[in-house]
């Protein structure tokens, strides 16, 4: 799949789905050529013209005024030897200086992928991926940057990373180091990011790209409520079903930065990494640096198939363990329904409606531990609450067990409380400035987990737990963003390497915690949806959506979600009305349908619900049950958006096109509205399907659609409809 033209020094990779080519320059300067659909061959015909632009540097030990790193399309700029677009390093010598030059030296085309030490990353089968590890160096100073291009078979993806290793007997201090850059030719695009914040995370902008700079980025040391670590860059003409599209996905749970910069010449610059705002990283003589890995993938035919790129690529080559591509159950959360104010009575009435309704896992959530009364107090005290559950912790999960259902337990492992006995023994260990009060947030403090002797207390507390508890799923929470970020481990020149060795201890911490028990099923949750990333993908299959339970809510933030995370991930929770968020009241059924939409569960007291009511939610889960490989791990299909008007509606369509089940909302009624027609999508045109409006011929459901009926009433109402392929 990837081939080296020596003669013209062009690099083709290529894998019958897209191609990535580059070409060494003069002087071993690395340029970008073509990322896009699959070209059989590259000629060498759209090599970079030579035309002398004014006051753009000729390349150092060049006189050729023809040819500037200024303008030419660059595979990892730099900067200050002539180029003074936006660069994807900075690194600061001993003598002060920032010029760093690197040029090809080398090259190695291998089979399967290298491991990177300590970070998430993507794997697959050796035989099917080759990796293309580019060699370059930059002699004076005696550094080597090595970028590493992986293409596997099935996928319209690459996965890109970067690595600096330090040759000389000098330290150097990396202050930016991406894992990506790339340019565009001339051409009018888009810009389409998802930005938001706690309870409305991942909504859809979308804005052209002008000339000038923007920074789309996280500085709270996860990837955030506010900027999720992925962007699109698309043709303007480009919509859910037709147009060229680049998708940008970093597996990263930190700080993160995507800039995105249009030169004079209206050539388009994306660059993806690590924050590089107070990052500064010493890297001593023969140590290297590895960056985070970035999955790029392109589309053809829109968002939907970009969206489908990434969606059985994470499905099958990020995700892993005892849970890749295994049915989720369907859970209660007792959060909603007792907040603090639990005891094991509650408990118990609460899973035996449950285990009555046909839900298959219990989780308790916070208040179990330590003397956990309310949000101010016992975090870091992973003990339990004695007293709170007459029988005991171990003894209640062990009931649940014999009621048939699974046992969950929440813990936010990475803070501390003012008021626990971690804190009051260990006031050293959370993040804080020596001689400075450090801010506080939610009555809580952020753990130095750059720190070995913090994960080993805090995995030693779960161990003993997991251990003495029968669990099958823990949710992990993160409550608060970083501040006064400093280690008192690390000498002043290091506070630099702080939030990333945060994460770096913290991917370790889940990498020895779920090897060791990989019959949990771990969530991901940081207040909802703010740490919902790839690089935490890695080790939990799945993460909380948001915070937000309210369905209309849910409309737009599951959307958002969807383009580039599958619907495996995403846990979505049926809650009461009026919603504890917006204090909105919406009926059962749309609750239950936009739920169902990602991974369903429930979070309202069950106890205190009607005959009527109990029966509705024993059919929803009946129904998901029936159609749950299909609801989790189906292709999915947006419709229409909520962004762009009152009507939201998508699909799943079985793997074969043997089925699907479509999803419609409206939002308001309207009198005398318009009718709406659905044209579906990705069905076989060649089938004919049952369905609630007779056989109908998978052309005629997309070509012609179909009427949504005109007599449904109110607001806040959905539908669903299933199609089956006729025998």
């Amino acid at each position: 799949m990837i081939t080296f033209d020596q003669t013209n020094k062009i690099f083709h990779l290529s894998n019958g789905q897209i191609s990535y080519v580059m070409q060494i320059e003069e002087g071993g300067n690395l340029a970008h050529i073509y990322f896009g659909k699959h070209v059989e061959t590259y000629s060498g015909g759209y090599r970079y013209p030579r035309l002398d632009r004014s006051f753009s540097p000729n390349p150092p030990g060049s006189t050729d005024r023809f040819l500037s790193l200024d303008t030419l399309m660059m595979e990892f700029p730099g900067n200050g030897f002539g180029d003074f677009r936006e660069a994807a390093y900075d690194i600061r010598h001993e003598d002060g200086s920032h010029v760093t030059h690197f040029v090809y030296h080398d090259h190695q085309i291998m089979q399967g992928k290298p491991a990177l030490t300590g970070l998430p990353q993507t794997h697959g089968e050796a035989a099917a991926i080759e990796t293309l590890c580019l060699s370059l160096m930059d002699e004076t100073a005696q550094l080597e940057l090595k970028l590493f291009y992986s293409l596997f078979d099935d996928t319209a993806a690459i996965v890109r990373s970067s690595q600096l290793i330090n040759h000389h007997e000098q330290n150097v201090r990396i202050e930016q180091f991406a894992s990506q850059s790339i340019d565009f030719p001339n051409r009018p695009l888009d810009l389409i990011h998802l930005q938001g914040a706690w309870a409305r995370e991942r909504q859809i902008t979308r804005e052209p790209i002008h000339i000038g700079t923007k920074r789309l980025d996280s500085k709270r040391g996860s990837s955030s409520h506010q900027q999720n670590p992925f962007s699109i860059i698309a043709d303007p003409q480009t919509n859910e079903s037709q147009g060229e599209c680049y998708g940008f996905s970093l597996l990263y749970s930190g700080s993160h930065e995507t800039i995105i910069e249009r030169d004079p010449y209206a050539q388009t610059r994306v660059i993806m990494g690590i924050n590089s705002y107070h990052f500064a990283w010493q890297l001593g003589t023969g140590e290297t640096f590895q960056a985070p890995e970035v999955v790029m993938a392109y589309s053809d035919q829109g968002l939907n198939q970009l969206s489908h790129v990434y969606h059985t690529f994470y499905d099958a080559h990020l995700i892993r363990g005892a849970f890749k591509s295994r049915e989720r159950p369907v859970l209660i959360n007792n959060w909603e329904a007792t907040y603090f104010d639990f005891n094991e009575e509650k408990l118990d009435a609460l899973a035996d409606e449950a285990k009555a309704l046909g839900i298959e896992l219990f989780v308790l959530d916070d208040g179990w531990f330590g003397k956990r009364e309310n949000d101010g107090t016992s975090l870091g005290d992973w003990f339990e609450n004695e007293g709170k559950i007459a029988s005991g912790l171990a003894n209640f999960a062990k009931k649940i067990k014999e009621k048939g259902l699974q046992f969950g337990l929440w813990v936010e492992p990475e803070m501390v409380s003012g008021d626990s006995a971690l804190f009051r023994s260990h006031p050293e260990w959370r993040l804080a400035v020596p001689n400075r009060q450090p801010a506080v947030s939610r009555s809580q403090y952020v753990l130095d987990f750059s720190r070995q002797d913090v994960r080993d207390h805090i995995y030693h507390q779960l161990q003993v737990l997991f251990d003495r508890v029968p669990i099958d799923y823990i949710k992990w929470d993160m409550n608060r963003n970083m501040s006064d970020v400093y280690s008192l481990l690390l000498d002043p020149a290091q506070q630099g390497e702080v939030a990333h060795r945060y994460m770096l201890g913290l991917y370790d911490f889940l990498e020895k915690l779920t090897t060791a028990y990989p019959h949990i099923l771990f969530e991901g949750c940081s207040g909802g949806g703010g740490r919902f990333d790839p690089g935490f993908l890695y080790y939990m299959p799945q993460i909380w959506t948001s915070d937000n339970t309210d369905a209309i809510a849910r409309l737009k933030i599951q959307y958002g979600t969807s383009l580039v995370y599958p619907p495996s991930t995403m846990g979505s929770h049926v809650s009461a009305i009026p919603n504890h968020q917006t204090h909105r009241k919406t009926d059962l059924s749309i609750r239950g349908h936009v739920a169902m939409s990602g991974l369903l569960g429930y979070e309202l007291d069950l106890t205190q619900l009607t005959t009527a009511e109990k029966a509705a939610i024993k059919e929803q889960i009946s129904l998901y049950q029936r159609h749950r490989q299909l609801l989790q791990f189906g292709t999915f299909v947006r419709l229409l958006s909520p962004f762009e008007g009152n009507d939201t509606a998508w699909m799943y369509i079985a793997k074969d096109r043997s089925e699907a089940l479509v999803f419609y909302f409206r939002v308001l009624t309207e009198a005398s509205a318009p009718l709406v027609t659905l044209k579906l999508q990705g069905l076989d045109p060649q089938k004919r399907y049952d369905s609630a409006y007779g056989v109908i011929g998978g052309d005629e459901l997309m070509q012609m659609g179909i009427y949504i009926d005109p007599h449904l009433a109110g607001d806040y109402v959905s539908q669903m409809y299933h199609f089956k392929a006729s025998e």
